[in-house]
């Protein structure tokens, strides 16, 4: 009895997978569904970014349904995988992903593709081998990191000079994004002929970039600024610095322009952020893929760049 009911069950299972991959995601008289997949949200980078999205499309209900989720921290990438599973399931049109790792996610956006779902890549791009790889091409909506840190960089550098020693806090590996804005670093401390005495990874979070400032400035005492790959991370080393007593004497700079660091910015504790408008990020992303969508090209040769603004924000004047 077991054994049959077994059999009977996994016989349903498959039956409804083979349903779900044939039938078309929706009739071409309903409202598409989106579903927009963001990294941790408990970073307020994220949460900005879905009340951006939520806002675009209460004002534009009459043309999409937006489905918004994202995962516990910046590392859990197993997290997003299954969020990206969910949504293939779900049968949604279009998916727009910021994916917490550049090339775990390249296997699941494939599968997405291959159900016939559009998939717009947002804020930390696809690797590119990974996609060569997989035989398939994502579009990218999204600001050049290595020029927005180079931005936040070349300001910096106008407090500093040769030989001065800096230390650069790094996102996880794994994202492309924190590949970019370290290199857009480098670039601006080896124009202004700093020494970069360490480069290690804050993993996008407070706490662990608190820990990293904090051996940093322990085994170099002379240094002079650190550099952090993300806001989130700038929050942890500036209350690092402040526990060594280096207030106003080591400079911190970020990257995104959260609202929690305006106040740092407005008392000098940090000296410059990079604003890549968390806000209209995902709409970016969201109106690429309805346009996408109307144009019904096909979906597996879809690709290309679509470069958004990045603003330095500098801290107040006294």
């Amino acid at each position: 009895m077991n054994k049959f009911f077994t059999i009977a069950k996994l016989m349903a299972s498959t039956a409804t997978v083979l349903l779900l991959s044939v039938q078309p995601a929706h009739a071409d008289t309903a409202k598409p569904r989106i579903a927009l997949v963001m990294k941790s949200l408990a970073n307020e980078f994220f949460l900005t970014m879905e009340n951006g999205a939520k806002a675009h499309q209460k004002q534009n209900s009459d043309k999409y349904e937006l489905i918004t989720n994202g995962i516990k921290d910046e590392s859990d990438t197993a997290g997003q995988i299954k969020l990206v599973e969910q949504m293939i399931v779900s049968n949604v049109d279009a998916i727009v992903i910021a994916p917490a790792d550049s090339k775990a996610l390249v296997p699941i956006a494939k599968r997405a593709i291959d159900a016939g779902i559009v998939v717009i890549n947002i804020d930390n791009e696809f690797d590119a081998a990974a996609l060569k790889e997989k035989g398939i091409t994502i579009p990218f909506v999204g600001p050049l990191d290595r020029k927005g840190a180079q931005q936040v960089g070349d300001y910096l550098a106008k407090s500093l000079k040769a030989g001065d020693e800096v230390g650069i806090i790094t996102g996880l590996p794994t994202a492309n994004n924190g590949k970019q804005r370290t290199a857009g670093f480098l670039d601006s401390m080896k124009t202004v002929g700093t020494k970069v005495v360490s480069v290690q990874t804050g993993e996008w979070e407070i706490d662990k970039a608190n820990k990293v400032a904090a051996a940093m400035l322990s085994e170099t005492p002379n240094l002079k600024a650190l550099l952090c790959g993300n806001d989130s991370m700038a929050i942890g080393a500036v209350a690092a610095v402040k526990a060594a007593g280096k207030t106003g004497k080591v400079l911190v700079v970020g990257f995104d322009n959260i609202s929690a660091v305006a106040p740092m910015l407005k008392d000098g504790r940090m000296l410059a952020t990079a604003d890549q408008h968390a806000d209209k990020l995902a709409v970016f992303g969201i109106e690429n893929a309805l346009k996408l969508l109307k144009s019904k090209a096909p979906i597996k040769s879809m690709g290309g760049f679509v470069e958004t603004p990045i603003d330095l924000v500098v801290a107040s004047k006294k």
